[in-house]
């Protein structure tokens, strides 16, 4: 199954953002790019791939150790950017390295697990908004009107284990589907 280990934000942060999003997708050429829709949105902390179900007790047992030596931190979605041509992306301010901390962990538990994670890299916490279709987007004017972007700050107190189903019926704009797998208290043994 294709998992990954995630922070998912809660319903008023996604109302709070979807008000945005509705906004930059009436900026002149927003169709032609691949919006995420709402049961998308979530900060990646570590993606895992195709995992063997054999692999998964061991992998949320770890995740459940991660989670509970990692205490509850503050967030909130903030401002925005891009990678390239390719995403468009609202990124999240608060105790980032409380968030890099739990990424931190949620990719070692992978690795120890006997999961292939590939080459480490420095967390930057993004929720990804939109994609580029054919071609490289210019992203400069959605990610200009993010720039006054600020949402209520709200406490980290989950991290959840999330399988992704990716499309399959070839029809255009299907999204894939997002099921939690499991998700763990941080700071506690629940």
């Amino acid at each position: 199954m294709r998992l990954f280990a995630a922070v998912l934000p809660p319903d008023e942060a996604i109302r709070e953002l979807a008000s945005v999003v509705h906004m930059l997708e009436r900026l002149p050429g927003a169709d032609g790019l691949r919006w995420t829709a709402r049961p998308g949105w979530h900060f990646t902390l570590a993606f895992y791939g195709e995992v063997d179900e054999e692999v998964v007790p061991d992998l949320s047992e770890r995740l459940a150790r991660a989670a509970r030596r990692t205490e509850p931190f503050r967030l909130s979605l903030y401002r925005g950017g891009r990678f390239g041509g390719r995403a468009l992306w609202v990124g999240a301010t608060g105790d980032a390295a409380a968030m890099g901390l739990l990424a931190d962990r949620a990719e070692s538990a992978g690795r120890k697990a006997g999961v292939e994670m590939g080459e480490h890299r420095h967390y930057r916490p993004h929720l990804t908004l939109a994609r580029g279709g054919r071609g490289a987007a210019d992203f400069r004017p959605y990610v200009a009107a993010l720039d006054v972007f600020a949402g209520r700050e709200w406490t980290v107190g989950q991290l959840s284990l999330v399988r992704s189903r990716l499309p399959r019926s070839g029809v255009p704009g299907e999204q894939p589907r997002y099921e939690t797998v499991d998700r763990w208290g941080l700071g506690t043994d629940g």
